[in-house]
């Protein structure tokens, strides 16, 4: 059965991009065949797994109308990942949803098309609470949040889980909280370990063993287009999304 995850924040910053190009590579590892979706006009993910995002075969096209599914999949070389791009092109797509009536539903539609062929979809979100980042919850099955353990993080958890809530009384009753990921993590940091013991008292189960640590070469493989698996598969950062795969299909399994 497919899993669609929404990986969202409304804070930027936080380690979102990071978690959804690198936790889909570390599915893909573990035998799983993953689909990643930029829904972020900014295209971080679709450069981070090198792929050009200044090209308008994105999910901005397909929300359009103008290609089909087909037309704009990518396969990433040597991996069990396929990818449709995201990038400013993207921009155009919502300001086009904004008209439209069920404009909520339309990444859920274009996503009922694609779901058996996967295993997990995973959905890079906008760093905002707009219209993209809506579709994105509605079509999902559930939605992982990473933040760092900071206390205006904590502040921004609030908000988000707010939305969540909304979104699930009024279009997607049976989406769930996947879990929340701790991120950028120092557990040498007074304040993250305090943030971190709030958050395991607070949320319980819904929070992710696996936290992941501020990691040089984690910084560093977006710049060479590869996800930290691919740059340095020994690495604390590839490590600890390897574990964290671990986690979310164990979770899945269970």
């Amino acid at each position: 059965m497919t899993k669609i995850i929404a990986v969202a924040n409304q804070k930027g910053g936080v380690g979102k991009t990071t978690t959804s190009v690198n936790l889909a590579a570390s599915l893909a590892a573990m035998k799983r065949k993953v689909l990643l979706i930029d829904l972020d006009p900014q295209g971080n993910a679709t450069t981070g797994m090198g792929l050009d995002k200044h090209t308008n075969e994105t999910i901005g096209s397909i929300l359009l109308g103008e290609v089909s599914t087909a037309d704009v999949l990518q396969s990433i070389p040597d991996s069990n990942v396929d990818m449709i791009a995201g990038g400013p092109s993207v921009t155009v797509a919502e300001l086009n949803l904004m008209g439209e009536t069920n404009r909520e539903y339309a990444l859920k539609d274009i996503l009922s098309r694609l779901a058996k062929r996967y295993h997990y979809i995973i959905i890079d979100c906008p760093p905002s609470l707009n219209i993209l980042t809506v579709n994105a919850l509605v079509a999902a099955d559930g939605v992982l949040i990473p933040m760092q353990c900071e206390y205006y993080a904590l502040e921004g958890l609030s908000a988000l889980l707010g939305s969540v809530e909304t979104i699930r009384e009024s279009a997607n009753p049976d989406m769930e909280i996947t879990g929340i990921l701790r991120t950028m993590y120092d557990p040498r940091n007074n304040l993250a370990r305090d943030v971190s013991r709030q958050l395991s008292e607070h949320f319980g189960e819904s929070l992710y063993d696996t936290a992941i640590p501020r990691n040089v070469r984690l910084a560093e493989a977006p710049s060479h287009g590869l996800p930290v698996l691919a740059y340095d598969q020994t690495s604390r950062g590839a490590l600890a999304y390897l574990a964290l795969a671990a986690e979310v299909i164990r979770r899945d399994e269970a």
